[in-house]
């Protein structure tokens, strides 16, 4: 158990046994990587069986009933995710916030890329790409965030867009990292999403949070590399562009994963000239609120090469 944890075993095992069985045992725990707000840990039983468990302690964290839909949404859509055992919202009497789930074996993409050969890799890209093109095959009447409850719905994407973004973007002005001139950039991109984010498509399913960390590979039994699984969505029906600029950003794409994805889905020259310098800027914005000053420079960037929009 890690030290620093502020949840007894004890909490555990019965977190263990509503799922497994009054006669489960709880064998050992180890930490994996998370969020900033929960703690993901790997429970691992007795009889060897293992699960993934996502916690806020001391929380009434309702994140947790949203992941659980939007995994059901992205396995509806065909595409891999950890089945979902347990899903709670804490009380005031179980102050414990979590989600139990099925434990995938596998690495990130960064961790496949070094293990496996370049021809291997790229038919990685090319699965990823068909999974990618499965959820935005997902359609919807409006843009919205995917969530248990209700949410706002949009008509217009700039609208929603827009209103995803100006708690960030409000940051990041308040903050003064950014130079007086490259705020009134900011400011004047925020001001004209309207103008630069329309767009004759649809909404369509989104993860949202597609990186090398949130895709899981493994080889399988003959040695030729698949897609485990993605992992920790933060599901909107949103523009597939945008999700397509993450991509890209993030450098977690290869030129054969677009081959791939445009024999489908063409990108238009507007999206390269116009919508992706915007749709990257404010992701690196929001890098730069959560992460803090490594992302200054980046986002510094992504600023200059967007401010030709204005």
């Amino acid at each position: 158990m890690p030290q620093s944890l502020d949840i007894s075993w004890q909490v555990l095992e019965q977190i263990v046994r509503r799922w497994a069985g009054e006669s489960a045992g709880l064998a050992e725990v180890s930490p994996l990587f998370g969020g900033v707000v929960n703690t993901t840990l790997c429970l691992s039983l007795n009889d060897g069986a293992r699960a993934v468990l996502k916690i806020t302690p001391h929380r009434i964290d309702k994140s947790y009933t949203d992941e659980a839909h939007q995994l059901s949404l992205m396995r509806a859509a065909q595409v891999p995710v950890p089945d979902v055992y347990l899903c709670k919202t804490g009380t005031l009497d179980e102050p414990f916030s979590y989600i139990l789930m099925q434990f995938v074996e596998g690495v990130d993409l960064a961790a496949a890329r070094s293990a496996c050969g370049a021809e291997q890799f790229d038919r990685l890209q090319s699965e990823l790409a068909g999974l990618v093109l499965r959820l935005h095959a997902c359609t919807g009447p409006k843009y919205m965030r995917c969530t248990a409850e209700a949410s706002r719905e949009y008509d217009q994407w700039p609208a929603c867009y827009h209103d995803i973004f100006e708690p960030i973007r409000a940051e990041v002005e308040k903050s003064g990292v950014l130079s007086v001139k490259a705020r009134k950039t900011v400011g004047k991109i925020h001001e004209r999403l309207d103008r630069l984010l329309v767009h004759d498509d649809c909404p369509r399913l989104a993860h949202w949070d597609l990186w090398a960390t949130n895709i899981l590979a493994r080889a399988d039994g003959e040695g030729r590399w698949r897609i485990a699984a993605l992992l920790d969505p933060n599901c909107k029906f949103a523009h597939a562009e945008a999700e397509i600029a993450y991509l890209e950003l993030f450098q977690t794409v290869t030129p054969a994963f677009l081959k791939a994805y445009q024999q489908s889905h063409k990108l238009p020259l507007e999206y390269h000239r116009i919508r992706k310098p915007v749709y990257q800027l404010y992701s690196l914005l929001n890098h730069l609120c959560l992460f803090g000053a490594e992302y200054l420079k980046p986002a510094c960037a992504a600023i200059e090469r967007a401010a030709h929009l204005v």
